[in-house]
């Protein structure tokens, strides 16, 4: 549960870390929507290069971006298995027959294994380059940039700042949640709780001692942080003057560039080459 990467912050001084934070967002925006325009492994090779340059641009560890995965491994191994048994597809990609076996609804075709392996690279990529957002900005720059994005918002009386502030200590809280639910496990296997054998049943039964201390910890959590708030006379429904100004530069020009370049290059991969979807 440590190696959750959503709502982790890595500190580093680099290009991607000096970034504005909108022109992040809108990246993430630009990235996914390659990610989903993608149909074939040319596109996804794209998108994976453009990440590539990004990791190491930012001075993030590869392997720390890689253990992204690890919360929707179950995910990625389920899409997987569909994918493969599921799939009644006969068109070849390579030499041999198109449907290897197959009995009742089930079904182990090229087709199907090669629908799999595009669907976990979409996935990983999608896990990644949404990790790397928390990794390379702070929860205050994070907070500053949702809250300039959303404010057309304001026109509507929306209170855009609160709303911000919310999106944003959910996700930083993740990791804290996290970290808290391994202490309360780590302490009921200390006093004999077992929750790695018996049958799906039993393990759920035995995660409802877990769940109410949780509970308890994450109300109590909610109390302090809202005390600490009020201790500083926060207000959020009141204009905020802002101690550091967004402002775009030529790191963030350079990155609107690369997004812009990546998702015309996708969509004409798209129209001029096709794909398997």
């Amino acid at each position: 549960m440590k190696d959750v990467a959503f709502g982790q912050y890595y500190p580093a001084d680099s290009f991607v870390h000096r970034l504005d934070p909108r022109l992040k967002l809108l990246f993430l925006i630009a990235f996914i929507t390659a990610i989903f325009l993608a149909t074939d492994f040319y596109g996804l090779a794209a998108c994976a290069g453009v990440l590539l340059v990004i990791v190491l641009c930012s001075r993030v560890p590869l392997g720390k971006v890689f253990r992204a995965i690890r919360g929707i491994l179950f995910l990625v191994l389920f899409t997987a298995v569909i994918q493969i048994l599921f799939n009644h597809g006969d068109k070849a990609y390579w030499g041999g027959p198109a449907v290897y076996w197959e009995w009742k609804i089930f079904a182990v075709t090229q087709e199907g294994i090669v629908l799999a392996i595009f669907l976990v690279l979409r996935l990983a990529l999608l896990v990644m380059c949404s990790s790397m957002l928390t990794y390379t900005t702070t929860p205050v720059a994070l907070t500053d940039g949702i809250e300039s994005l959303l404010t057309p918002l304001k026109w509507l009386h929306i209170p855009v700042h609160v709303l911000a502030l919310v999106m944003n200590m959910a996700l930083s809280l993740i990791p804290v949640l996290t970290g808290e639910t391994e202490r309360i496990m780590n302490a009921q296997k200390a006093r004999g709780a077992d929750f790695e054998t018996g049958n799906i049943f039993r393990r759920i039964k035995a995660i409802v001692p877990i769940l109410i201390p949780l509970l308890v910890s994450s109300i109590d959590r909610a109390e302090e942080l809202g005390n600490a708030m009020d201790s500083r006379c926060y207000r959020g429904d009141i204009k905020r003057t802002k101690y550091k100004k967004l402002r775009f530069g030529w790191r963030d020009l350079i990155a609107f560039l690369l997004g812009a370049a990546l998702v015309t290059g996708v969509v004409l991969l798209r129209v001029y080459v096709g794909g398997i979807l």
